[in-house]
């Protein structure tokens, strides 16, 4: 999959090991995890078939139209699918299986 990022701070925190621990602390080594997965996926859906990301649409209102995979207990990988227009299925919801570039959002937030 395609990543690109929301700013150039993200960028850099998430293509260097030492800015990312010095971010994100202990979860480095979680989101690090999380965006080679995201990386190695031909498409969104893939994502869905590993367990541990739990990846999954967001609905509040703040978040609406993203998804976020989990790096650890409440903390979310926040992105968005980076298509104009947003692939969709017949039903109108998210064609996962069309999603093959996305836009980072916010690499570790707690948004519960």
């Amino acid at each position: 999959m395609v990543i690109t990022y929301r700013t150039n701070k993200l960028k850099k925190q998430a293509e260097d090991l030492k800015e990312l621990a010095k971010a994100y602390g202990t979860h480095a080594k979680a989101i690090k995890t999380r965006l080679e997965e995201l990386k190695a996926a031909g498409n969104l859906a893939v994502m869905r078939t590993l367990p541990a990301a739990y990846c999954h649409q967001l609905t509040g209102k703040n978040y609406k139209g993203y998804l976020a995979v989990k790096v650890s207990g409440n903390m979310r990988l926040i992105f968005e699918p980076n298509h104009d227009p947003k692939p969709k299925k017949p039903d109108g919801g998210l064609d996962w299986e069309q999603v093959t570039e996305i836009t980072i959002e916010e690499l570790c937030y707690d948004y519960h």
